[in-house]
């Protein structure tokens, strides 16, 4: 068409089918294996990985995959190999046909060599060894095959996808390493059925493995919070008296309030990413629509059990965390209130104190303004006595009298000067 295409376009598109399931033909078993670098997804080095990756194709001769791609297939010797790149790991699933003879024999493995794996550039979150085969006609050997293969107290075992497999595990770790699932199929399973139902045990596997790390956190900053809690809960009892300095006190609750603040930002990613690998996980689950097989716990009960407990922790944690974090910031901004109260009755008595000095410093200087009348009056009446001395004799009046009479008028002169001027200051 004539119409420019936006510059994303195809992109987006393909990123729908990014990680198409594999199509698999019973027997067959597949081993799975998730790294991950020992650092936040930000800080991950994506080119150690691909390195990674073409280190274990070329010792198999196969060709590599493009430079920006987030998952690759290819046969490398007698397995067919899946990778892919997410956010915080990358994965490897072998594909091996005719498993059936020796379920779960580590000799499947041999497509990781153990120099591959000494050099990775991380560390196994999980790995699993998956067995796919058609179900027995006789149910009974479905059983006994269960309790070869896995641990009665922790198995979950359903029927899944309108009952064209049936699916089990116990999600332990075995002597090899690994975690251990079988599928075993019905007529009417094809064979992309089959692919989708391995893929999204391995989705299940990893997922719940991912969302677990954020449980080691919430118990580690669980016992930091409640020191910090126990603290902070002695700081705000203080602010109903006055048993200590509010200074003081809004010091050590800043220091808190900061504390939380930062376990709040080391923690977020790895809360937030334990939210959404719960959520996947979950979802993974539902889409298999489990139906129960012999009575016996389902996928969804397994992690209802024991899943969702450590789930609830997460996030209990991180509730408590953002609560204490606000109640923290709201006792430092009341303790700021009254440190401002304080501070501010502090300056009215500063001012009255100051009004009753002003009140004092104004009488002395009405002191001083009447005994400086006086002096200034005194150089006046001699400066008008000196005036008028002259006229003594002519008028016949001693100069002591005439002196006393100069006194009055001179003095009030001087009051009248001085009280003009004190006014024009005034206005």
């Amino acid at each position: 068409m004539p119409l420019e295409d936006h510059p994303l376009r195809y992109h987006l598109a393909n990123e729908l089918h990014a990680r198409p399931f594999p199509t698999l033909a019973c027997p067959g078993q597949a081993v799975y294996l998730a790294i991950k670098q020992p650092k936040e997804a930000a800080k991950r080095d994506r080119e150690l990985d691909r390195a990674h990756l073409l280190a274990l194709l070329d010792r198999f001769g196969a060709q590599h995959p493009s430079p920006d791609a987030t998952h690759y297939f290819a046969k490398i010797g007698r397995f067919h190999l899946k990778w892919e790149s997410h956010t915080e790991f990358v994965t490897y699933t072998a594909f091996l046909e005719n498993g059936e003879d020796r379920p779960f024999d580590t000799a499947a493995w041999e497509v990781f060599p153990d120099e591959w794996l000494s050099d990775a550039p991380g560390v196994r979150v999980t790995s699993a060894h998956i067995r796919y085969a058609e179900a027995p006609a006789d149910e009974a050997r479905i059983t006994d095959h269960l309790s070869d293969w896995f641990v009665p107290e922790s198995l979950a075992v359903s029927n899944v996808l309108d009952e064209t497999a049936i699916i089990a595990g116990d999600f332990r770790i075995d002597s090899a390493g690994h975690m251990r699932f079988a599928v075993f199929t019905r007529p009417g399973a094809g064979n992309r059925r089959i692919g989708r139902i391995v893929q999204r045990i391995c989705e299940i596997e990893t997922y719940k493995a991912m969302s677990m790390l954020g449980l080691p956190r919430a118990r580690e900053i669980s016992r930091r919070m409640g020191e910090i809690d126990a603290s902070l809960s002695s700081l705000v009892s203080d602010l109903t008296g006055d048993s200590r300095k509010p200074d003081a006190t809004l010091k050590e609750l800043l220091t808190a309030a900061a504390e939380l603040e930062k376990l709040q930002t080391d923690s977020a990613f790895r809360f937030g990413a334990t939210g959404a690998y719960e959520a996947l996980v979950n979802q993974r689950i539902a889409v298999l629509r489990e139906e129960r097989f012999q009575g016996r716990q389902t996928f969804g009960e397994f992690m209802m059990r024991r899943f969702d407990p450590a789930m609830r922790t997460v996030k209990a944690t991180e509730r408590r965390l953002v609560s204490m974090t606000d109640r923290a910031i709201r006792a430092g901004d009341l303790l700021r209130t009254r440190v401002d109260v304080d501070r501010s009755a502090q300056n009215q008595q500063l001012l009255e104190s100051m009004d009753a000095r002003s009140d004092l410093q104004l009488r002395l200087q009405k002191t001083v303004e009447g005994l400086s009348i006086v002096a200034i009056s005194y150089y006046a009446v001699n400066l008008v006595v000196y005036l008028i001395s002259p006229l003594s004799e002519p008028l016949g009046i001693d100069k002591v009298i005439l002196t006393a009479a100069a006194v009055l008028p001179t003095v009030a002169a001087v009051w009248l000067i001085v009280r003009s001027i004190r006014r024009s200051i005034e206005k």
